[in-house]
């Protein structure tokens, strides 16, 4: 599988072979599931007993007794002399041993047989190639055991087995684990839910259901304890998750995988949150892995992947972490086949305020090359895009974000030029902005998209019938009862527009009033304040005006 690690791009090939996966582990050593792992190498296992005790055949305490040696020599040839037992011995134990601490002690063998040599990872595809057996299915099942080592270190296994076979993981197989590794991901947000439940009042903290909420299902029923246990043990293995991650979305075929059981949102949800700095250089490795796919890259920001990780280049103290999201941003650009979406990218960039963290970093004279040769090229490309930019095509990429402001595009004049121009690709923006009022919490961004859907119905004679054939009337009109002052006020505004029925009209009285943009002041009250030209002149003089 190395050759498919990213196609011919070499400066991929220079750091994914600079990350080799032994300095890698060396690295995380101080991670949990290393120090466990140490802990366990050292409890020996008493394979008589078991023997014994009939729980494991002659055959099978033959080969695990002499495999199971400090002695590496004897070890290599037995695994070369022995490959057919080897892989029955292994895989039958992890089948029928029940008790915990010896199957911890088993994955740890069978790690470490892995890590001395990748080789060996076909001896699991040769033995199940031999028996006619499912390859995956003895690893799979236990994932679904309690213990978190036992999980973890299953998964680092199947990574390992997946990532160095020369035969790729079966696409259902694949779908199975790489959904375990989002849910464990998603324990990530339940912790920071949890976090915050501290907050609540103690007569309140007991409704663990509503703290829960959109976490696995196999948490809802649990007590406050015993789901905040659960999250905290997840939690802690959170690294060697990402590890596996780091590792399989190398792969171009399981990238597209990740994608399909929506990977990438849980991957931005989790940096959106509260983690370390190392978990965070880790997920966004994974996105830059991402984009190297150019279909990915162009499909990356409709996550909302450039505002996340501008926030975070903000906040940003690790100089690893800003190197990383600097590759990211440039493989935005870069990867794209469509120059249009690079444009797009290169705007909202500059809308997440990009360009003022590239000033930052230039001022600093950082000694990293990549840093330096990143921010130079981000710097030009981004400059440039502000020199070509339309209104339109800034608003376009403020609406796609999904983070709307009171931009200066958010005026009259933008929607007499370009209130048509909703229209385009099947009325996309017009549908997104839709999609806004009915999914997002955010006052500010129910309050312009309001505001955009009562200049639409204002400046497109057949505004208000779109707007009603996409369900938008309903949505604006139940934000009148909104908690938020500026949302009841700005749907109020688009409610009036959209039951005029005689706009003709009321655009002479408007036009009549020359001073209608200049006579509205930025500031004043925090409702009334917005910038935004003459639609409060639109509920006034309207006397004449035909309601529906």
């Amino acid at each position: 599988m190395a050759g498919n690690l990213a196609g011919a791009d070499p400066k991929f090939k220079e750091i994914i072979t600079s990350l080799d996966d032994d300095k890698i582990d060396m690295l995380a050593a101080t991670s949990v599931l290393q120090q466990k792992a140490t802990d366990i190498r050292n409890q020996k296992v008493n394979w008589q007993s078991y023997f014994q005790s009939q729980m494991i055949s002659q055959e099978d305490f033959n080969f695990i007794v002499a495999f199971d040696v400090n002695d590496s020599q004897n070890k290599v040839a037995l695994l070369r002399r022995d490959r057919t037992q080897a892989a029955q011995t292994l895989l039958n134990l992890l089948g029928h041993v029940s008790k915990d601490q010896t199957l911890q002690y088993i994955l740890v063998l069978v790690d470490d047989m892995l890590q001395e040599d990748r080789s060996r990872v076909e001896i699991f595809h040769e033995y199940a190639t031999l028996r006619k057996e499912p390859m995956w299915a003895p690893f799979l099942n236990l994932l679904n055991r309690q213990d978190g080592f036992i999980t973890n270190m299953t998964s680092r296994i199947i990574a390992k087995i997946a990532c160095w076979s020369h035969t790729p993981m079966e696409r259902s197989d694949l779908h199975f684990y790489l959904t375990w590794l989002k849910d464990q991901l998603k324990s990530q947000e339940l912790k920071n839910k949890l976090h915050a439940a501290k907050m609540v009042p103690k007569r309140e903290s007991r409704g663990c259901n509503s703290i829960i909420a959109g976490a696995n299902s196999i948490l809802f029923g649990m007590s406050l304890a015993d789901a905040t246990r659960v999250a905290q043990e997840n939690n802690e293995y959170i690294q060697s998750v990402a590890r596996c991650l780091q590792m399989m979305l190398r792969i171009d075929d399981y990238r597209f995988a990740f994608v399909s059981v929506d990977g990438i949102s849980t991957l931005l949800s989790v940096l959106a949150g509260r983690v370390n700095f190392q978990v965070q250089y880790q997920l966004i490795f994974c996105l830059w892995v991402l984009t190297f796919n150019p279909l990915l890259a162009e499909k990356m920001n409709k996550f909302n992947v450039i505002p996340i990780l501008a926030d975070i280049l903000s906040d940003s103290v690790k100089e690893k972490v800003t190197r990383i999201i600097l590759a990211v941003f440039r493989n935005l650009i870069e990867k794209p086949e469509d120059a249009q979406v690079a444009k797009e990218h290169c705007i909202s960039m500059v809308q997440s305020k990009v360009l003022k963290q590239l000033q930052i970093l230039e001022q600093r004279k950082c000694d990293d090359e990549d840093i330096t040769a990143d921010v130079e090229f981000l710097s030009e490309k981004l400059h440039s895009s502000v020199q070509d930019l339309s209104s339109f095509d800034e608003y376009a990429t403020e609406v796609k974000s999904g983070r709307l402001e009171w931009s200066p595009v958010h005026k009259s004049k933008f929607w007499r030029e370009n209130a048509q121009r909703l229209n385009e690709k099947n009325y996309e923006l017009l549908r997104i902005l839709i999609h806004l009022l009915e999914t997002s919490k955010d006052p500010l961004v129910l309050s312009v998209a309001s505001f955009d859907i009562g200049e639409y119905v204002r400046h497109y004679p057949r505004g208000k019938h779109v707007i009603e054939q996409l369900g938008g009337k309903t949505l604006v009109m139940q934000l009148l009862g909104h908690e938020d002052p500026n949302v009841r006020y700005e749907a109020l505004l688009a409610v009036q527009k959209l039951m005029v029925h005689n706009w003709e009209y009321l655009g002479r009285q408007l036009e009549q009033d020359t001073g209608a943009d200049k006579g509205v002041s930025k500031g004043g009250s925090q409702v009334a304040g917005k910038a935004h030209g003459s639609q409060v002149h639109s509920t006034s003089d309207d006397s004449s005006v035909t309601w529906l």
